[in-house]
């Protein structure tokens, strides 16, 4: 049975709720570490769906895993293999598919609300709340890419989810755990201190909230990481 692939790009920003709810359901998954080194798999018929984390450098940087990134995806997108991507993850989705990602006019971190947009899609992915909790860590944003429709908006963030069929991109976190948000904190309380944001958090606040915002958040990726993984077609199963 193949695996669905994660793409870690960072040390810190690993797959978090996104394996565990791979596990419970008995799927497998294998961890491709870029920020270690590893190789860009060539082909993504080798995998199930393909999965990408997020990270704090930009899709627009010059790194040398960044072009095979894009082109696997595309790949993916066209042989019809289901790609979930969220922040950095998204962003990439989101410039394989034609779009475009820039500075966000105001960065956000620390717990918040988006809205589903009044599409059906929507309400497929996300349920049916109004208003939903999230997480945010991002300083940049991406278009939504032909084709694609928006999903989600937040206060200071028109795009904050975007589909094309099976494929999702995400700009907020759903796979935050204790362990991750703990982590985020540690290793991002400069970038907490020095900005001015009126959507940053500080971060007491996040960990203080963290125990019961992630009740709810954990409630909301069992919902979309089940939509997604209803997509994964029978014929993604079998071994070439």
């Amino acid at each position: 049975m193949k695996p669905v692939a994660i793409f870690r790009h960072w040390l810190t920003e690993g797959p978090g709720y996104f394996a565990t709810t791979l596990d419970r359901r008995g799927i497998p998954w294998e961890l491709i570490a870029l920020d270690e080194g590893a190789a860009v798999p060539a082909d993504p018929r080798g995998f199930r769906g393909l999965a990408f984390m997020g990270g704090p450098m930009s899709v627009n940087d010059d790194l040398p895993w960044i072009p095979p990134v894009l082109e696997l995806i595309k790949q993916a997108v066209a042989q019809g293999v289901p790609v979930i991507g969220h922040c950095l993850g998204g962003q990439l989705l989101s410039k394989a598919l034609g779009g475009v990602v820039s500075r966000a006019p105001i960065k956000e971190i620390g717990w918040g609300e988006v809205r589903p947009t009044p599409v059906a899609q929507a309400q497929d992915w996300f349920g049916q709340e109004p208003v939903l909790g999230v997480f945010h860590w991002h300083g940049e944003t991406f278009s939504i890419p032909p084709g694609a429709t928006r999903l989600l908006a937040s206060e200071h963030c028109a795009n904050q989810a975007f589909a094309l069929g099976p494929h999702l991109g995400l700009q907020c976190h759903i796979e935050m755990t204790q362990e991750l948000v703990a982590s985020w904190c540690e290793t991002g309380a400069r970038e907490i201190e020095r900005s001015s944001s009126p959507a940053v958090q500080q971060a007491r606040e996040i960990l203080e909230q963290a125990p019961q915002r992630l009740t709810v958040l954990h409630h909301l990726a069992e919902h979309v990481y089940g939509h997604w993984l209803g997509s994964l077609s029978p014929a993604t199963f079998s071994v070439d």
